[in-house]
């Protein structure tokens, strides 16, 4: 639309300025209507790019309404001096109607009209053509009511689209909450059916042995044997769930594929993440692999929001004391024994939370983490899990270069 317009303006324009070079100049003010001809082209060209129109449904800028009547004002005086540019007032028609509101935008329309048709009586040659008075209100009138229908029609599909984006994103929380609720439902239904059921059962049974526990011994034995079946019971469904619960990587692959799916995962423009496996970590123990996976989760989570890093890389050393899982990056760091403010933005202090729930997973896993860091030289995130019980405790390791 808006290069239609000025295609159109331009060869009006060139069309307007070869009628007054062939009919109209040769008056004393032929340079300054040759030099109105210039600065008028020169203000629309430059106005397309200084004050560009605004977006549909925008209100106009005030750079764009003055140069709206910049142009208009140097059309008026283009005009008195030189009527061939007459017709040049349907591009400032077209360029007001689509910034200015319907208030405005009407005026001016019938403004632009009535100058158009005193213009043309003025230079007409003998009898008055009714065309000269007739033509321009009905082309005017065309013109308007077509921009103004398809204003209103592109406010509709604005209003609609919104409609739309908001009901989209209603129904995709909808869709969110009922998930969780029917996840919750269905945990709800199972502990009932299994683990509450279960205790259920082992507290009447060990209230029935009580009571016989003196006058009937082989009975109450019995109880006690009945309980510690369903405890087994229990136990196992605890267990199930427990593994239901756990990462869903680690129910496709062991640790060290599940670290290299979450290295691929985590990878985009801008940050190249990299896994690492020195030996061979065998079977572990759920807890630790969904611990350490849980852990390197974090970091890298840490490592996106707030390291501003570009590479990162993800070690797991296998030992045969101990496993430990090594999150490095080249990012800004933070001190370590100082508040994260040293550092970090605000928004970034007000959620980090990554680092306390790592340290916990770490101690309930049985390990430790620790966390290397200094402004400027990036960040190590590392933790140890020892496999069996040591002997002694093990030296302290130098600390690992973060530099990648």
């Amino acid at each position: 639309m808006a290069t239609t317009v000025d295609v159109a303006f331009l060869l009006l324009l060139g069309s307007s300025f070869a009628r007054f070079l062939n009919r109209d100049q040769g008056g004393s003010g032929t340079g300054w209507v040759v030099a109105l001809f210039a600065g008028f082209g020169l203000l629309y060209v430059l106005g397309r790019f200084l004050a560009p129109a605004p977006r549909p449904g925008s209100a106009p800028t005030t750079r764009h309404l003055v140069w709206l009547g910049s142009v208009t004002a140097v059309w008026v005086a283009l005009l008195v001096l030189a009527p061939s540019a007459t017709w040049c007032a349907m591009p400032l028609l077209f360029a007001g109607l689509h910034a200015l509101p319907p208030r405005l935008a009407l005026p001016l329309a019938g403004v632009l009209t009535v100058l158009v048709v005193v213009s043309e009586i003025r230079v007409a040659d003998g009898a008055l053509n009714p065309n000269m008075v007739v033509a321009p209100p009905a082309v005017a009138a065309v013109a308007t009511a077509v921009l103004v229908h398809l204003q209103r029609q592109g406010t509709r599909q604005r209003v609609l689209i919104e409609d739309l984006v908001r009901t989209r994103h209603d129904l995709a929380a909808t869709e969110r909450r009922a998930g969780v609720l029917a996840e919750r439902q269905r945990l709800a239904t199972e502990i009932h059916d299994t683990v509450a059921q279960g205790l259920s059962s082992q507290r009447m049974l060990l209230q029935a042995a009580e009571r016989v526990w003196r006058t009937d011994p082989d009975t109450a034995h019995a109880h006690l044997r009945d309980a510690a079946e369903i405890t087994s019971r229990g136990l196992a469904e605890a267990r199930r769930f427990v593994h239901d619960l756990a990462p869903a990587d680690l129910a496709e692959h062991a640790l060290p594929g599940a670290l290299a799916v979450l290295a691929e995962r985590d990878s985009a423009p801008g940050l190249a993440v990299e896994f690492r496996l020195d030996g061979d970590p065998g079977r572990l123990p759920e807890r630790v692999e969904a611990a350490l996976l849980r852990i390197a989760q974090g970091a890298l989570a840490n490592v996106r929001e707030h390291a501003a890093a570009t590479r990162a890389a993800v070690t797991l050393t296998c030992l045969d004391d101990q496993i430990s899982l090594d999150i490095a990056d080249n990012g800004r760091g933070f001190e370590v024994d100082g508040p994260r403010a040293s550092s970090a933005p605000e928004t970034d202090r007000e959620r980090g939370h990554g680092l306390p729930a790592m340290r916990i997973r770490a101690r309930q896993a049985g390990g430790t983490l620790t966390v290397e860091s200094a402004p400027g030289e990036g960040t190590v995130v590392s933790v140890a899990v020892p496999l069996a019980p040591l002997a002694s405790a093990p030296p302290s390791a130098p600390r690992k270069e973060p530099v990648l």
